[in-house]
């Protein structure tokens, strides 16, 4: 059982985020190793880190969930989130800033600065985060002095070193608290004055000192480093190797006596109702006031259950504690309370502000659910992060009959530990969807599916959901007799459509006089046009937007039945809709693209090519354009890989149904042409 935190003031929690490939994991073991949590560092190729513990994580050496990490430097209680880097699994790291009071952003100094470097940046400062930048890898011969001119040119001049690296890297020196000392690249006394010089600016009594005296005691600018810190007027960058161990214990010097404490940082960003008139509520880090906790990662195990995994931001919980989960009326007592060491859940006796703890085979805990043990914290929620919106779709259904619902029950098991996943049943197509961020994304999912779950699937692309329409009117009849030697069947139906509307669906009218059709057969009439619209007519899609007017019909007093009637109203209408010039629908999207203003002209380009438009452009963040428009949903099911080549990777993009249009002449010819062969079959 690890050692109680001495309090709150004696914690840091650090989320390692970045492009895949930036050494996180790596540098993870190297920190673990370096304060004895663990015996000696694993490897990404043998399998052994603690962090990428998962099967598939192994298998494939790569990060793909966040994992949760905590080892004690000196008496100061460290939390560790190591997050994947692949675009892809935003779903996984996103969710820890949610957690922590620092992101720590790992640049490969061998590739330099990637887009995910720059995403997870701009994520840490909307969620006014502290940022920290790690320049891993210092010992691969890169130009160090150039990557960190990059890094100020993208990030600002903000980013200033509190170390250096020394010896061609091998080693690396403080320069924030010493002023001496060798450096492979500018001076120890340079960059310590820059250092000094950007804290003080916060705060105008250590200005005046600084201007007399010339210099002023590192030691002493704790209060002003937290508030520039918190302010975004500094963002460290340290110069470490989690390979050879050059500049890890002085990372851990940084983490220790620079980065804040949950009392340090920014508030966690808490509201107290909905929409327009939620107020912002203050959760103090204190261990005496009544509990607020936020769940920010669910994991599902198939043979533990579920584990919800939460950052206390206010009171203290311990095994007996009462917590309930949001609204709900009944609490639920904790049994036992854990911090994780990657796989290996480690039993403690409470958890502070600050702590990041979990719990076991609580059902009713989500993602983003609020734990608090008073009932005037019920209506309160965390501020919710700006996921992407999952747009890439793929069909899934199960290869052996009678595992739907095991399906779908694993299928949202797995959604519940990601909020960059969607699953959806489609009405019209009657297909089982899952969206997700794109191709990476959604393999991952069914590896899980196969090697976890041990659930064989086949997919295909989502059936786009076309429908006919009619546009112009026309008349329709069928007579269904049927003779069989005792009691027959008879009905005959006499009908007319008309073009409604796009988007106004479908009108029944009766307009049958004199009985011809008696009143408890026009059910049935109505039923056969419904099962004709809802089974299409020309293609196999549903029939929309047009008016179905009952006019005329014949009845027998012995042999019309309702089975007649719902015959002769099916094939009347059928009829009807092949003479009213039909026409297939396609959905059209609103789509929003942000992506790299270099990008724009291939964008826009791309987007005519796919019978697209473009309607505006705008400018987002820092040498972003965002670009919005419309085009068929057909054209877009392969959308993200275009887009990924256009922009190395940095685009992504939104789709939202705007309306239906008729398509193009040879798609309709084509669509026509399969249904009939497969009605044929």
């Amino acid at each position: 059982m690890p050692t109680p935190s001495r309090g709150t003031a004696a914690i840091r929690t650090l989320a390692l985020t970045g492009a895949a490939a930036g050494g996180k994991t790596t540098l993870a073991e190297a920190l673990l190793a370096a304060t004895g949590a663990i015996g000696a560092a694993g490897s990404i190729e043998r399998g052994s880190t603690v962090s990428d513990h998962d099967v598939l994580e192994r298998r494939m050496q790569h990060s793909l969930v966040a994992s949760v990490l905590h080892l004690d430097h000196g008496d100061t209680r460290i939390h560790l989130i190591d997050t994947p880097g692949a675009p892809d699994l935003l779903g996984q790291a996103l969710p820890a800033l949610e957690a922590v009071d620092t992101v720590a952003v790992v640049v490969n100094a061998a590739t330099g600065i990637e887009p995910m470097a720059v995403r997870m940046m701009d994520y840490a400062a909307q969620r006014q985060l502290d940022r920290l930048i790690i320049v891993n890898k210092i010992d691969g011969g890169s130009d160090l002095q150039a990557l960190l001119a990059e890094l100020q040119s993208t990030f600002g001049r903000e980013c200033l070193p509190v170390n250096l690296p020394a010896g061609d890297a091998s080693r690396v020196v403080d320069c924030f608290f010493s002023r001496e000392g060798e450096a492979d690249f500018s001076s120890v006394d340079a960059a310590h004055r820059a250092l000094v010089e950007q804290v003080v600016e916060v705060d105008a009594g250590f200005v005046e000192r600084y201007l007399n005296d010339g210099d002023v005691d590192a030691t002493e600018l704790h209060a002003p480093l937290e508030q520039a810190l918190r302010e975004g007027h500094l963002i460290p960058v340290c110069f470490v190797s989690a390979r050879t161990g050059a500049g890890v214990p002085q990372l851990l010097e940084v983490i220790d006596k620079l980065l804040p404490h949950p009392g340090e940082g920014n508030p966690p960003l808490f509201l107290r109702g909905e929409g327009e008139e939620a107020e912002p509520v203050t959760a103090r880090p204190e261990p005496d006031l009544h509990v607020l906790a936020h769940v920010f990662k669910v994991t599902v195990d198939p043979y533990v259950g579920k584990l919800g995994i939460f950052r206390i931001h206010q009171g203290t919980v311990t095994p007996g504690s009462e917590l309930y989960i949001g609204h709900a009326r009944k609490p639920f007592k904790v049994g036992h309370l854990f911090m994780l060491q990657g796989k290996d859940h480690v039993e403690v006796t409470h958890g502070v502000p600050g702590d990041i703890c979990a719990v076991a085979k609580v059902e009713d805990l989500h993602h983003d659910a609020v734990l608090h043990d008073a009932a005037e914290d019920e209506h309160i929620h965390l501020k919710p992060l700006a996921f992407p919106v999952p747009v890439h779709g793929l069909a899934i259904a199960p290869r052996r009959r009678g595992d739907e619902q095991r399906l779908w029950d694993v299928l949202g098991k797995l959604v519940d530990e990601d909020p960059c996943l969607k699953l959806e049943r489609d009405a019209n197509t009657h297909e089982t969807i899952v969206y997700g961020l794109g191709e990476l994304h959604l393999r991952v999912l069914l590896d899980r599916l196969r090697e976890v779950y041990k659930l064989e699937v086949e997919t295909h692309p989502p059936r786009i959901a076309y429908r006919e329409s009619i546009t112009a009117p026309a008349e329709g009849h069928h007579r269904h007799k049927k003779q069989t030697g005792g009691a027959g069947q008879f009905g005959e139906v006499f009908l007319r459509v008309e073009p409604l509307g796009r988007g106004e669906g479908f009108d029944f009218v009766d307009q049958v006089k004199g009985g011809v059709i008696p009143s408890q057969f026009m059910p049935a009439v109505e039923k056969g046009v419904r099962q004709a619209l809802a089974e299409g007519v020309i293609a196999g899609y549903p029939v929309t937007d047009l008016r179905v007017v009952v006019y005329d019909g014949k009845h027998h007093t012995v042999d019309s039945k309702e089975i007649a009637f719902v015959t002769a109203g099916r094939k009347a209408l059928m009829a009807a809709v092949r003479e009213a010039r039909p026409v297939v629908l396609e959905p059209v999207v609103d789509v929003e693209i942000t992506a790299p203003e270099t990008a724009m002209g291939d964008i826009t380009g791309d987007l005519s090519s796919r019978r697209g438009q473009v309607n505006g452009t705008a400018h987002a963040a820092a040498g972003q354009i965002v670009v919005r428009g419309q085009a068929p949903l057909s054209e877009l099911m392969t959308y993200q890989s275009r887009l990924n080549a256009m922009t190395s990777g940095q685009g992504r993009f939104t789709l939202a149904l705007s309306h239906y249009d008729p398509v193009p002449g040879t798609v309709q010819q084509e669509l026509v042409g399969k249904y009939k062969v497969r009605d044929e079959e």
